[in-house]
């Protein structure tokens, strides 16, 4: 059933609040009738109250989960195939023994001649041998009586396959498998493409992702070993190893052929989940962030960081969510905006409303939220037309003084915060600014032509003169740098078919023939014919989608944080390519649907989740048993990538005029406003920091209809010196600068890339320099085993060759 507030439904947006038009002119008022029916409709929409979420934000989910999230549940009968092609090969290889009991040399020896077996030419025997080693991975789970025995017995398996060699012969079969041209022609001639198509590809795939995860994770009682492993293992990933690209470039070739439809069979989940925590393993978590600020600070000399954001974060507590009904009789007693505005009187109450924001209990934030008007409701509606308008082309309240008859709040239900929750931050362009007005308006001081003298110039001038001056920059080889350029010529396909694959995995999408089929890795070879298993497919397929969000959110989020702390340019390059290719429209769109519900989905059935599929017989499913989902409070990873979204949201709006209007054109603020209806601290701060850089241009209407908004704001995010966001005069927003404001940036991207990465390479084209002294005047570096046979080198290669200088002179 479709939603009614995805886009294209013809109907306005649920519990819509605001609209975000800069506060126009009114419209007549709606009939009783009407009125009166939406305020039932209203409060049923909004009387489900959602609790607080105990939530903790982190890299990754728990480790068994991360697991359980590469299968599908079509993949489950495969869990006894591999069992049985090891348990065939394995036999004929150890008599009277079981893989457990077996002293490590001879499991050593065992997965050499596994490695020996791979090689062969016929590609049934290889995909047998694969299986077996895909179950090496899995856990040998049929020796192991538990599921924490299978993690163990997994985690044990991975380490010894990788120490043997085994990561670079599957990296070998990867290679073949991607160019396997008949395969790929084969999946073009199919109506319709299933699991059947990507099987090998799926074994390979699974087997990397298994030691990838494994050996990445770090635990205390690792041995020396194991550690050892680890950091060859990441160094392995990070560079350039024997003349290959890095392994995360190769996985970034297959999500674009995937995009391009020349490989529709590529199991695109499996792809993106490996990427992304290849990416997390080579270049760090938030963790390694951190650290990483810490150090470039204490190398440029600069202050320590003064908190860690999510760590803050992690203190705060959830804010109440908007109520959507006003009580009749403090309704009927209010008087109409348009009288409040030419009363004195009623000023005098606003100001005591604005004077109070900072003594807001925050448990009761958002108590007496207004409900959205009919203007709101439809503008919302426009701007649901508008997002699928600008999503297209990637495919190619009113301010009510209280009653005389309410009591004045008592003094046991204010609670005054103890402090804010951020210190406060300046940007050295606020105080020059600052210092520039007070010097024009108190002394009138100018420093004249002098072009010398760098006293009174901003730092940014002070850097670029130091840079002239030491010439060439030092370009250090870490692995985000490496990535870099590697991504770096073709990182617009990157960023474009990351998002195709993400606008056709978001629940509001609605289905396109000529949209790509992301499904190919979940749909079984027989479409099922029974209502149950209609049912656990329909399960699967939002499971499917699901995770395929949450591993390109996070991928993204994890590429510009790294890239913004490398150089500012190259976050700022594939920032730009991700708004060129409608990532803010699509992001918004995503967060157009009722996110209570998405984030509480039970789109699970744990008996199917590995390792407990592999340990318990599976009990027969009923309707009910696939109706109840799990007893969580919300899904985990949902609720991740919905934190995701609007942390890469924020990080491409912050300080870009041009981009934070396009949030107002496309009507943000009900859409946004509409999810600080899940009461989770991390999720409505990054909503409201999202409406806080709006504030200023959506009118002065918007945010008196809204003080309860803006109270949040002001309690929970980071202040600034001379940040007049509440207010409209910010000479920042001239809507005559926004094009130049990108057509700049770009421009000084382009001039670093070419700077940076454009050096002429030595070859065969290369100008020769004919001058004798020049090359007789250069120094070269000769091995050092030359200095002790240079005179036999003289005797055999000079002295012993005639030379007919006669003949020479002839020629020249």
């Amino acid at each position: 059933m479709e939603d009614p507030a995805a886009p294209g439904s013809g109907n306005p947006p649920a519990n819509g609040y605001g609209n975000g038009n800069g506060g126009g002119k009114g419209k007549p008022a709606a009939p009783k009738g009407r009125e009166t029916f939406r305020s039932q409709r209203r409060e049923s929409e909004g009387s489900v109250d959602c609790p607080t979420l105990e939530f903790e934000y982190g890299d990754t989910d728990g480790h068994a989960a991360e697991l359980s999230e590469l299968y599908s549940y079509t993949e489950h009968p495969e869990f006894t195939t591999n069992r049985r092609c090891f348990e065939e090969d394995f036999k004929t290889q150890v008599q009277g023994k079981e893989w457990l009991e077996l002293e490590e040399d001879a499991q050593k020896a065992y997965v050499m001649g596994l490695l020996d077996r791979l090689e062969v030419v016929s590609r049934e025997r290889r995909l047998k041998v694969a299986r077996a080693v895909l179950y090496l991975a899995q856990g040998t789970f049929g020796e192991c009586d538990s599921e924490v025995d299978v993690l163990h017995w997994s985690r044990y398996n991975c380490f010894l396959l990788y120490q043997m060699g085994t990561f670079s012969a599957f990296l070998e079969l990867l290679h073949m498998e991607i160019d396997n041209s008949q395969a790929c022609s084969s999946a073009l001639r199919k109506p319709a493409i299933s699991i059947a198509d990507s099987t090998e590809l799926r074994v390979l795939l699974s087997v990397m992702y298994l030691m990838v995860e494994n050996i990445r994770l770090e635990r205390e009682t690792d041995s020396y070993g194991w550690r050892t492993a680890r950091e060859t293992f990441r160094t392995e990933l990070s560079f350039s190893m024997h003349n290959e690209e890095p392994f995360a470039l190769l996985l970034f070739s297959m999500v674009t052929k995937f995009c391009s439809g020349l490989a529709p069979h590529f199991p695109i989940k499996k792809v993106l989940l490996l990427l992304w925590k290849v990416v997390m393993f080579t270049l760090g978590g938030f963790e390694q962030l951190q650290a990483l600020k810490v150090q470039k600070r204490e190398e440029l000399g600069l202050p320590p960081l003064a908190e860690d954001s999510i760590q803050v974060v992690k203190s705060m507590r959830a804010a109440s969510p908007p109520s959507y009904t006003l009580d009749l009789g403090e309704s009927q007693l209010a008087p109409p905006p348009s009288k409040l505005r030419g009363r004195r009187g009623s000023r005098r109450q606003l100001l005591t409303k604005q004077d109070s924001l900072d003594i807001y209990n925050e448990r009761d934030l958002f108590k007496t939220e207004e409900p959205a008007t009919e203007e709101e409701e439809e503008s919302a509606g426009d701007g649901e037309r508008t997002l699928d308008g600008e999503l297209d082309l990637l495919e190619q309240d009113p301010l009510v003084p209280p009653p005389p008859s309410q009591a004045p709040l008592s003094a046991e239900r204010v609670a005054f915060p103890k402090g804010l929750p951020w210190t406060p931050k300046v940007r050295q362009k606020d105080i020059e600014h600052f210092l520039e007005m007070s010097r024009n308006k108190f002394i009138g001081f100018t420093l004249g032509q002098d072009t010398d003298t760098l006293v009174g110039l901003p730092r940014p001038i002070h850097e670029s003169v130091k840079t002239l001056k030491q010439g060439e920059e030092v370009v250090p080889e870490t692995p985000c740098e490496i990535l870099y350029q590697g991504m770096l010529y073709s990182l617009p396909q990157y960023m474009i078919a990351l998002l195709k694959i993400l606008l056709a995995a978001a629940p509001t999408s609605k289905a396109k023939t000529d949209s790509i089929n992301i499904l190919a890795d979940v749909l079984p070879e027989e479409m099922p014919i029974t209502v149950l298993q209609s049912m656990k497919l329909g399960i699967d397929v939002n499971r499917h989608k699901e995770i395929i969000v949450k591993s390109i959110s996070a991928l993204l989020l994890l590429l510009l944080k790294h890239f913004k702390l490398n150089h500012i340019y190259q976050f700022e390059y594939v920032s730009q390519h991700l708004v060129f290719a409608n990532c803010i429209p699509l992001i918004l769109k995503f967060f157009n649907q009722n996110i209570l519900s998405y984030i509480t989905a039970k789109n699970s059935i744990s008996v199917l989740d590995y390792p407990c599929c592999t340990i318990q017989d599976l009990p027969e499913l009923t309707t009910e048993s696939l109706e109840a989902g799990d007893n969580n409070q919300f899904c985990w990873r949902n609720l991740f990538s919905c934190i995701n979204l609007l942390r890469l949201l924020n990080k491409l709006t912050k300080w870009k005029h041009s981009r934070t209007m396009m949030l107002v054109v496309f009507k943000s603020a009900p859409i946004l406003k509409r999810a600080l209806k899940v009461k989770q601290a991390m999720l409505q701060l990054y909503v409201l920091k999202l409406l806080k850089i709006q504030t200023k241009y959506l009118g002065r209407q918007w945010r008196k209809s809204n003080m309860k908004t803006m109270s949040a704001i002001y309690q929970k995010v980071r202040h600034r010196m001379n940040d007049d966001w509440a207010y409209g005069n910010d000479i920042d927003a001239r809507p005559w600068d926004f094009q130049a404001e990108e057509c700049t940036l770009r421009a000084n991207i382009e001039a670093f890339n070419s700077r940076r990465y454009d050096r002429p390479q030595d070859s065969e084209f290369s100008p020769v320099d004919n001058c004798l002294q020049s090359v007789l005047g250069q120094r070269l570096d000769l091995p050092e085993d030359f200095h002790y046979s240079y005179e036999l080198w003289l005797e055999r290669e000079v002295f012993s060759q005639p030379i007919c200088w006669e003949e020479l002179l002839q020629n020249h």
